[in-house]
């Protein structure tokens, strides 16, 4: 782990600020407190819940803050496979993270066949993809507008 970001917004009790305010705010912590750039993020694991108040905001978001390179990161969501966790799914999710760096694999969105019209990133369904992934960010959100995001590195040595 390189970097960790928090943001809270208290937009709402239970829906994430339309624009995705805290999702921005959280990962450009993570990149800052890291000490690199939006453009050397290969992959995303996103909070994912397959939720129109989520999704869509975390696209946006993401949008927001990678810009142009919002397109060449691959994002995936592994609640399909584990479910919501709550207070468990961050944890989970940074070791699938961190496991996805060592391989070079991207897990996929398990049964994501037509994604929303608004989610028009590179959202990985169904299938692993092998990848190269130099660094990759955990995003994680919760009730209230809290918002977390970690920043991994793959370990110059690691090995398969």
């Amino acid at each position: 782990m390189i970097g960790h970001g928090r943001a809270c917004e208290a937009y709402h009790p239970v829906a994430p600020e339309p624009q995705g305010a805290g999702v921005v705010k959280a990962m450009s912590h993570a990149l800052s407190r890291a000490g690199i750039d939006a453009s050397e993020i290969d992959y995303i694991n996103a909070h994912g819940t397959a939720t129109e108040a989520n999704d869509v905001v975390e696209t946006r978001g993401i949008t927001r803050l990678f810009g142009r390179h919002a397109r060449r990161v691959a994002i995936s969501s592994t609640k399909p496979v584990t479910g919501h966790l709550m207070a468990a799914a961050g944890a989970i999710e940074t070791v699938v993270t961190a496991l996805a760096l060592y391989h070079q694999i991207i897990p996929p969105t398990a049964n994501l066949r037509v994604p929303d019209p608004e989610c028009q990133l590179d959202y990985v369904p169904v299938h692993p993809r092998p990848y190269p992934i130099r660094a990759a960010l955990n995003i994680s959100s919760g009730f209230g507008g809290k918002n977390a995001c970690l920043a991994l590195r793959r370990w110059p040595a690691a090995k398969r």
